[in-house]
């Protein structure tokens, strides 16, 4: 590509490309929305990041991911890429695989500290709330053995998230009522409807409900099960029992899960009402384009999103391939194992896709082994080591759950024979994402040709 044709695609090697920019209401910038439409090409690839903090982030993962399709098509396939960008924030102690300076994987981040980029990237994220910030980013400096200043965190996590006192209280009383439902609280459950519980219980999750200590404390643990430094030179390690100053690496997963609650009910936004919109647009005006959806973390969920907006009949949609989804995996089941009577939030949407929907899942991803589960553990639902609670896992944990005949596939296999031409299947991609450090592990090593591969086979554009 030439130089000229490289600046004219926003510094992405491939073309023709055009990024396509949401808010966080999931309003369309007209100006991305008529550089999309003029791509001219048979076959669209339409990719959403996960969390990003800024643009150029966003722009150099799709560079780097889109870099190996122009030599993986067939001849009388001609592609358009697309870029979706979203408001979404992505902390600098996560760090993404040959992006991050040598060595970073392995160092142990930044303490309890935020670090500037991360304290700005908050201001973005929520703005307005300054005096906010500014507070909450004293109390992870100086780490006070407090109670009362655990409190106050979580009192101004609980408002930067825009979660009502009265809504918490009022979700603490239901999850007390209902007992064992009360793990409806934790960080996927909106994927997946559980009965019994009221919209207002489903939507606090528990980690804005139980006593902020031990909330603390259980991401403490996790950071360590995590594989996370059990202490660092500002304190003494974590031990269980031990003085609260510990227990403030926990806060800071705090912060970053309320980070995690705000994107993903915009990424669920900017799918329906913003993604799903415009490409049901495009393809009425351009009936023979192929669209092949493409999503990463809740980048995943905004595509999947977007086709509860695909009209009845339509089939555009030519393939969806999730990587490490953050959503819950019982999102496309018409019931759930543990209640018949209801499904999951996507229930019957990989119908709208005229061709396969491929989730990808690899067991070295922290954040969805550990994290995602955590909070139905702290909602008292304990089950196993690292508290793993199968009904509100993650789809790119452990793939698609309760869709019958839904295959699982190592990568190879699914490279070698390729994917069925439609539903869902599952793709275990853990033989390349595999790389990162805590708190994360390999949630963002997605920059693979295989995976590259993957997209071509389940979109039929191979050579």
């Amino acid at each position: 590509m030439s130089d000229a044709t490289a600046a004219a695609s926003g510094g992405v090697g491939v073309g023709p490309y055009a990024e396509l920019t949401f808010d966080a209401d999931g309003d369309v910038d007209p100006g991305s929305r008529d550089a999309v439409a003029s791509l001219q090409a048979t076959d669209l690839l339409v990719f959403a990041h996960g969390w990003n903090s800024d643009r150029s982030t966003s722009t150099r993962l799709f560079d780097r991911f889109y870099a190996p399709f122009p030599g993986l098509v067939g001849p009388g396939v001609r592609l358009g890429y697309v870029g979706v960008v979203w408001p979404s924030i992505r902390f600098s102690d996560e760090p993404i695989p040959d992006f991050d300076p040598h060595g970073a994987l392995a160092e142990p981040g930044h303490g309890t500290a935020l670090d500037p980029a991360t304290l700005r990237a908050l201001g973005e994220f929520w703005p307005g709330r300054v005096a906010e910030l500014d507070r909450i980013a004293e109390l992870l400096e100086d780490r006070p053995e407090s109670a009362a200043a655990f409190t106050e965190f979580g009192a101004l996590v609980r408002e930067l998230a825009g979660v009502d006192v009265v809504d918490v209280v009022d979700a603490a009383d239901a999850a007390s009522a209902v007992g064992a439902v009360g793990a409806v609280l934790s960080v996927g459950p909106a994927d997946a409807a559980g009965a019994g519980v009221g919209p207002a219980v489903r939507d606090v999750p528990a980690i804005f409900t139980l006593d902020v200590l031990e909330v603390c404390r259980a991401f403490t643990e996790g950071l360590v099960e995590a594989g996370a430094p059990a202490g660092d030179a500002a304190g003494p390690a974590f031990s269980p029992g031990g003085g609260l100053r510990a227990l403030w690496s926990g806060a800071k997963e705090l912060l970053r899960q309320a980070t995690y609650y705000q994107m993903k009910k915009r990424a669920g936004v900017v799918g329906e009402r913003g993604l799903g919109p415009v490409l049901a647009e495009l393809a009425g005006r351009r009936p023979a384009l192929r669209v092949h959806l493409i999503g990463h973390s809740f980048g995943a969920r905004v595509v999947s999103f977007s086709l509860r907006a695909v009209p009845d009949g339509a089939r555009y949609v030519k393939s969806a391939t999730l990587f490490q989804g953050a959503f819950s995996h019982y999102a496309f089941t018409d019931r759930l194992p543990h209640d018949k009577g209801s499904g999951g939030a996507l229930r019957g949407m990989q119908r709208r896709v005229d061709g396969p929907v491929v989730a990808c899942h690899s067991p070295y991803d922290s954040a969805l082994k550990v994290f995602y589960p955590l909070a139905s553990r702290m909602a008292g639902d304990s089950a196993g080591l690292l508290g793993f609670d199968e009904r509100w896992g993650a789809i790119g944990h452990d793939g698609v759950q309760a869709v019958p005949g839904a295959p699982r596939l190592t990568l190879d296999a699914a490279l070698r024979a390729g994917v069925p031409e439609a539903g869902c299947v599952s793709v275990d991609t853990g033989s390349v994402v595999r790389r990162g450090g805590p708190p994360s592990g390999a949630h963002s090593d997605i920059c693979h040709e295989e995976l590259a591969r993957l997209v071509v086979a389940a979109g039929r554009m191979g050579r």
